[in-house]
């Protein structure tokens, strides 16, 4: 090798010496507005404080544990943003093609093989100003199904069949003695 090419790697090998690269860091806490703060422990057990930089419509908070790949932005630790986080300990198992979202609580929405998706939660709320439409033949429920207003098919509510029953009477006999 040249003196030349010598003399041009040892002062690139310097230059590159004070750029940060990417590194893998731990998630320590994090902190919460319209961005999201996290400080960080580097692999050299080093502090470092970041952003965490997410998809559009999507965020979340890694739980202090979680692993974060962090790019300094101009190779430079004082301008840290995460590109990529992760937290096996809570990770659901998939198959090659499945997607997943998931909490540490055990929540999850699992978008499985063969078109099926499975969502587990203990309470599941839908907010909904105007309606929600199930376009499906079927619809079943393993338990009992409550509702706080009518319900009613192509004919009538059940309130209507509950007024045609009370009130008949058998051509002229006594209306049900049991109400409905």
């Amino acid at each position: 090798m040249s003196n030349m090419a010598r003399l041009v790697r040892d002062q690139v090998s310097r230059v590159m010496s004070n750029v940060r690269q990417a590194f893998r860091g731990t998630a320590a806490r994090n902190t919460h507005g319209k961005l999201i703060g996290v400080e960080m422990e580097g692999l050299a057990g080093e502090s470092v404080s970041g952003e965490l930089m997410q998809h559009y419509g999507f965020s979340s908070g890694p739980l202090p544990g979680a692993e974060f790949i962090a790019i300094p932005v101009g190779g430079n630790s004082k301008h840290t943003v995460v590109v990529a986080s992760e937290d096996g300990r809570y990770r659901v198992v998939v198959k090659d093609g499945e997607v997943s979202l998931y909490t540490d609580e055990g929540d999850y929405i699992h978008m499985k093989r063969g078109r099926l998706i499975e969502i587990e939660t203990d309470t599941l709320v839908v907010k909904a100003k105007t309606k929600v439409r199930f376009e499906t033949p079927l619809v079943e429920m393993s338990k009992d199904v409550k509702a706080a207003g009518d319900i009613a098919d192509h004919t009538r509510t059940m309130q209507a069949d509950r007024l045609i029953y009370n009130g008949h009477n058998h051509g002229g006999g006594p209306v049900p003695g049991q109400q409905q």
